[in-house]
């Protein structure tokens, strides 16, 4: 087995992922303001607040589980793309790992969301033995993101309904949960 990417900071030809920093908040701020970026999640932004208590939530997942969490996300020249996340239980290092992103609307179409969610799964199921299997869970009619995961060879596995209390247009089609084991994986990359 290679040695492990530094978790720190990973790459691929067009994105630079490094962690979270306190600032980050500005970033993360900008994206969910970005037109269209919460459709299928809220049905407005968070607050400045929320969104700094949860980049301090993020950046204290890295001291327990410090190989995983969220990652911002860079063009080569700096410029803010958006987010990855892989994660898993805060309890324990579990075997089931959940792939995440959101990018800027700028750079939507471009194979970014693919680019980074592939470098992931390699990550997860190169070096890190424990992890058996990679989900990633969105809207029903979330076409994008389930052409993502399909794209990087996830399949789906389940629809399924959960009840809000003010739902998001689309909510009464599902949630959808794609899932790739390691050995599904394994054999795509040969």
């Amino acid at each position: 087995m290679a040695a492990a990417p530094n978790p720190m900071a990973m790459s691929t030809k067009r994105i630079c992922l490094r962690r979270l920093i306190p600032d980050d908040f500005q970033l993360l701020g900008l994206l969910n303001n970005d037109e269209g970026v919460m459709t299928y999640l809220d049905h407005e932004p968070p607050s400045v607040e929320k969104v700094k208590f949860e980049v301090q939530h993020i950046i204290d997942y890295y001291t327990r589980w410090p190989k995983f969490g969220r990652w911002i996300a860079e063009g080569l020249k700096g410029e803010f793309l958006g987010w990855f996340c892989l994660a898993g239980s805060e309890q324990e290092m579990p075997a089931t790992l959940e792939l995440g992103y959101r990018l800027r609307r700028q750079y939507w179409g471009m194979g970014l969301a693919t680019e980074g969610a592939r470098l992931l799964l390699g990550y997860a199921f190169s070096h890190h033995p424990t992890v058996e299997r990679v989900i990633g869970i969105t809207m029903f009619i979330n076409e994008r993101s389930r052409h993502v995961m399909e794209k990087c060879g996830m399949r789906h596995a389940k629809t399924f309904h959960l009840i809000f209390e003010d739902p998001l247009p689309g909510t009464e089609h599902g949630e959808v949960l794609y899932e790739i084991t390691k050995d599904e994986w394994k054999k795509q990359q040969t």
